[in-house]
């Protein structure tokens, strides 16, 4: 079994080609398609290789197909603008199928300024005893409520996050990736008997759009929050959002997804 740690850095690892042009390796998952929130990391990691003089502000990355895991993606970066302050890119994610991501980034090199955020009510870091084991997650993660739970509950999720120490550059990817996992969880809770585990029997889901945005700098070998919430579940689809957060309840990122929750009819 591959180590799923050094396996994801492995795939961050881009090998970087003349014309912006960025290859990456999937992660030895077992899966018939290639994770999202791999695609996302490796969408955040192709941009800031482009630009490295910047750090990535925001991103919108639409999925157009399922990714196929045994072929590399290459990353093609186009620069629509490049300035002093700023910079936008599409970052296009290729198969020989076809495109399999479109990511929309916005750059910002770093400024000093006044900060001011409204006050987070923080819960303190959740013992040993709360570890959960995520598959997908490999790194230490622990909550105080199950997200796959057949009770109905309300579409809230906290999930607490801490990555073995890693180069701080590797953070806003890393957070990326964890993004992706537990928002189409999070709107399931509500629905009695009904948990992500049903997907292919009781409903089919996939990820069509995930948006992220970083407001600091941050690192991930420290306790995040990714404090998930899901508003809205109608028309074959659910809207998730997220905020990240520090132990000390410093907000560093927020992410925000659309996803296909289709149901089967029982005739």
């Amino acid at each position: 079994m591959t180590d799923l740690w050094s396996d994801l850095l492995s795939c961050l690892d881009l090998d970087a080609s003349p014309g912006d042009v960025f290859d990456g390796r999937n992660q030895a998952l077992g899966y018939y398609r290639v994770f999202g929130g791999q695609l996302l990391a490796q969408s955040v990691r192709a941009a800031q290789l482009a630009c490295p003089d910047k750090a990535v502000k925001s991103l919108r990355l639409q999925f157009a197909r399922a990714g196929r895991p045994q072929e590399p993606v290459r990353y093609e970066v186009t620069r629509h603008h490049e300035g002093t302050s700023f910079a936008s890119l599409t970052v296009v994610g290729r198969q020989t199928q076809g495109v399999a991501t479109v990511a929309s980034v916005s750059l910002h090199s770093f400024e000093e300024g006044p900060e001011q955020q409204i006050a987070f009510s923080m819960p303190p870091v959740p013992e040993a005893e709360h570890d959960v084991d995520l598959a997908l997650i490999p790194w230490d993660t622990r909550a105080t409520v199950e997200v796959d739970t057949p009770k109905s509950e309300p579409p809230e999720y906290d999930l607490w996050m801490r990555t073995p120490t890693v180069e701080p550059e590797l953070a806003p990817a890393l957070t990326a990736y964890a993004s992706d996992l537990s928002l189409i969880g999070t709107g399931l809770r509500p629905l009695e008997g009904v948990t992500q585990h049903d997907s292919g029997t009781a409903f089919t889901s996939a990820v069509t759009a995930h948006s992220l945005w970083f407001h600091r700098p941050f690192t991930t070998d420290e306790w995040l929050l990714l404090r998930h919430q899901s508003p809205l579940l109608a028309h074959g689809r659910c809207y998730g959002r997220g905020d990240v957060l520090t132990a000390q309840g410093s907000l560093v990122a927020s992410f925000a997804q659309e996803a296909l929750l289709r149901f089967r009819t029982v005739e």
